[in-house]
């Protein structure tokens, strides 16, 4: 009988979490005294509510979100998306650093083919990157790419 090793890295998330209920419910607020306490104009904080929206979705539809590395595969999901690489067919993990701070990651495939990662999946990009590195796959950082 064959024992499974425990992943190397399991990560997920809900859309449903306390801290963007806190933050969508703050921004609300400060919305609303801007409107009421200083008279500005209704369609200006009508026009920046809009930008709520995609977070009261996530609450709202609460999408599962996740990435899970193991001795042989990476497997990765963001709400009906999926999809499994086996380790052997990765070349390299790419980590491009954005303009805003953020990260961009890729998976370079052996035919040189890039899978790009739904960025609501992934872990912080240290755990990221000691779980690659602990399954042999070597990991390519890119200090502000723009493409």
């Amino acid at each position: 009988m064959t024992q499974a090793h425990p992943p190397l890295l399991d990560h997920r998330l809900r859309g449903r979490n306390p801290r963007t209920a806190v933050v969508l419910l703050g921004v609300w607020v400060a919305l609303l005294l801007f409107w009421v306490g200083l008279d500005a104009a209704p369609w200006i904080m009508i026009g920046l509510a809009l930008f709520t929206l995609p977070a009261l979705w996530d609450l709202v539809t609460d999408r599962p979100s996740g990435l899970r590395l193991t001795d042989d595969s990476l497997h990765w999901f963001s709400g009906r998306r999926s999809d499994t690489v086996p380790l052997a067919q990765i070349k390299a993990v790419r980590l491009d650093r954005r303009l805003d701070l953020s990260y961009r990651v890729s998976i370079v495939l052996r035919d040189d083919r890039r899978i790009r990662l739904p960025q609501d999946c992934l872990p912080d990009i240290p755990a990221l990157e000691t779980g690659l590195t602990q399954a042999g796959i070597r990991v390519e950082r890119h200090p502000f790419s723009l493409l």
